[in-house]
């Protein structure tokens, strides 16, 4: 349940005229002179947002009891008087020396017992009564003393939660999973049954003997490991919800969020549980750089983190504006790529953009991550960039609070994923995302915009319909996706999906469990392929990774294996259902295999791409209430590129000649 409201907080729009710009400001590591200059460059680049106090509970509270607010007072008149907005943050995501060396148990242990000593950042444990007291206390602190100021127009809550550390096994966070069970299953009873504590003499005759998935001889029990992913995801959303408490008491006001992780690699925490939490979403973001096509998971990520906010505006809250300081090898942003990247994430749904951070660190883990204001100052490319981008963003105040336009919805669920990649499964080689990501970056290249959809959502404005290894489903989410289907869209299911129900039981009489009668098949057993073997369809495509014995009940073969033992056994079905289709795909296609595969679903569906564009051209399109439409035109090429649109540049000026410049952008107010 979200936290209840003594009042509607206002909306963070309302007090900031068009696209949001800024970042993370850490004043507490600059002298007053540096503090007074930034001021100065906030204004040259057009910032008008910025998140303040993170990491700073050690400074606002040097010894327990004692506060120094003044450098903050001065921080956020000088920010008001420049006409800049703030996301003030509880400091609580670095507890401070002082209160660790005091209650040394709220220090995070994991699954082998070992404790998570302070040095970093992030050490404490979610469901640490004592942390929670005191973070409560420095949350009500600061609240109190802000909740009228000028600059204050958003709370930024804790910092990345789940971020190194997602999952906590010790003795408070054992007591904290047994409650949550108990108020989940209601008697033990229920719980040996959803369990399958049968199974190798695992029964329990009260919650008192239950423990978290700790290091053990050999395998744990997947509902045990399932329900610890589902328990840890709630702690921490349960914590947030604690700090949030105080400030709905305080500023009931102002809005609050935290900036979630929402990326194609983190899959710790369900934000579509989360979501209904925040007053905006907000979201981190990095490239990998050393993916050559990051851009496309840059995609991804936005898109899923466009399904988490509804479809609503959101806030890209962290992205780097050239190298971070954790990869491997760390390289800087190409020329324009910062640009690039930024209205990406606005044409698919951001109306702010925000980096990690202002000033580029002289000191500590992160002295080489990338700044708005880097080492060299002024006299760089990325200080050029970031003043270019502050003024092209000033440019898009009519794309605020407009919508993405999508046809096209893969269905995505956190549970599925926790679940489909627990261990003793048919193949190591099935990923969540393996086919999931594989249709997105085919629909990216054609311009086809997604949505990213929980399997409950309402499906009746998708014309195709993706659902890629949704091994763990409910009957309820199992029903909605069959009425997609009946009401007219084209739905595929791809291999291990409907397999078994949300206790991880295995759904009996014939895989594909969930979708069986849908989809007019039976499959009678699985044939995961060996590392680097392929399997050949009747149409030329190449398959990896998976195959399976399909028997026809219902639906037609539309391409068939044809290497032993499965030869003449379909691997591609397609079955009517009601005014709309089912198909089966039972192996992860190559490239060439899911174009052609692609190209028939677009076509059966009836959904073309947002405009004709040339190859390396990123297109999306966003739509305001009153009909107003804007075609986000982003070439990622080295050569200039036609794109058939007609309207207003938005960047450029004057209308819109056709043509996107090599590594530019084009964002046009079409007619």
């Amino acid at each position: 349940m979200s936290v209840q409201r003594s009042s509607s907080p206002n909306s963070v729009w309302d007090s900031i005229p068009g696209i949001a710009f800024g970042g993370d400001y850490n004043p507490e590591q600059w002298p007053v002179d540096v503090r007074l200059e930034d001021i100065e460059l906030m204004k040259e680049a057009g910032v008008n947002l910025l998140s303040v106090g993170i990491f700073s509970w050690a400074l606002l509270e040097p010894k327990e009891g004692e506060y120094d607010f003044a450098w903050l007072d001065e921080v956020l008149d000088n920010l008001a008087a420049a006409g800049i907005k703030v996301a003030l943050a509880t400091p609580t995501a670095a507890p401070p020396a002082w209160l660790v060396r005091k209650h040394p148990e709220i220090l995070p242990v994991t699954a082998d017992g070992t404790v998570l000593e302070r040095g970093s950042r992030r050490h404490y444990s979610p469901s640490s009564a004592v942390y929670r007291k005191y973070a409560a206390g420095i949350t009500r602190k600061l609240a109190e003393r802000y909740k009228d100021h000028p600059a204050l127009a958003l709370w930024h809550v804790d910092n990345e939660l789940g971020c190194h550390a997602s999952e906590f096994y010790g003795e408070e966070d054992a007591e904290a999973f047994r409650r949550w069970l108990e108020r989940h299953y209601g008697s033990i009873e229920g719980l040996n049954e959803a369990w399958g504590t049968a199974f190798w003499s695992q029964h329990y005759s009260s919650f008192e003997e239950i423990i978290p998935p700790r290091a053990a001889p050999t395998t744990l029990n997947p509902t045990q490991r399932l329900d610890f992913q589902r328990f840890s995801s709630w702690a921490l959303m349960d914590y947030y919800r604690t700090l949030l408490a105080v400030i709905r008491e305080v500023t009931p006001h102002v809005p609050a969020t935290t900036n979630l992780m929402v990326s194609s690699g983190t899959r710790s925490m369900d934000y579509f549980d989360w979501s209904e939490n925040l007053d905006v979403v907000a979201n981190d973001h990095y490239l990998v750089t050393a993916d050559p096509e990051r851009e496309i998971e840059l995609a991804f990520s936005a898109d899923l983190t466009r399904g988490v906010a509804g479809n609503k505006p959101w806030i890209l809250m962290e992205h780097s504006t050239s190298a971070v300081n954790w990869q491997p090898r760390n390289q800087p942003k190409r020329p324009g790529e910062m640009l690039r990247n930024s209205l990406a994430h606005v044409a698919r749904g951001a109306d702010a953009v925000m980096f990690f951070q202002w000033r580029q660190s002289a000191a500590g883990a992160e002295k080489f991550h990338s700044a708005m204001v880097p080492h060299g100052g002024r006299e760089t490319r990325v200080w050029r960039e970031v003043v270019g981008l502050g003024e092209a963003l000033g440019k898009l105040s009519a794309v605020k609070g407009s919508i993405v336009e999508s046809r096209v919805a893969i269905v995505f669920d956190y549970e599925a994923w926790w679940a489909s990649e627990l261990d003793s499964h048919p193949s190591e080689d099935v990923k969540y995302l393996n086919v999931l990501r594989e249709f997105h970056r085919s629909l990216f290249l054609r311009g086809v915009t997604v949505d990213f959809v929980h399997p409950t959502a309402d499906l009746s404005s998708y014309g195709l319909v993706l659902v890629c290894t949704l091994y763990c489903v409910t009957d309820e989410a199992a029903a909605n996706i069959a009425g997609a289907a009946e009401r007219g869209a084209t739905v595929l299911i791809s291999y291990f999906s409907g397999i078994v129900d949300e206790r991880d039981h295995i759904r009996l009489g014939g895989y594909p469990g969930a979708f069986r009668e849908l989809l007019g098949i039976r499959t009678e057993e699985f044939r995961p392929l060996f590392e680097g073997e392929e399997t050949v369809l009747s149409d030329g495509t190449r398959g990896r990774i998976w195959s399976e014995h399909v028997h026809l009940d219902g639906a037609e073969a539309l391409a068939s294996f044809t290497t032993y033992p499965l030869e003449g056994v379909p691997a591609i079905t397609r079955r009517s259902a009601g005014t709309g289709s089912a198909w089966y795909l039972a192996t992860l296609p190559d490239r060439e295999g899911i174009e052609r595969l692609v190209d028939k679903l677009l076509t059966e569906a009836g959904v073309a791409a947002c405009a004709e564009a040339a190859a390396g051209v990123e297109l999306s399109r966003r739509v305001q209430a009153d009909g107003r439409s804007f075609l986000f035109a982003i070439n990622h090429s080295r050569e200039d590129a036609a794109v058939k649109a007609d309207g207003e540049d938005l960047l450029g000026g004057g209308r819109f000649g056709g043509v996107v410049p090599a590594g530019a952008v084009a964002v046009i107010a079409e007619d």
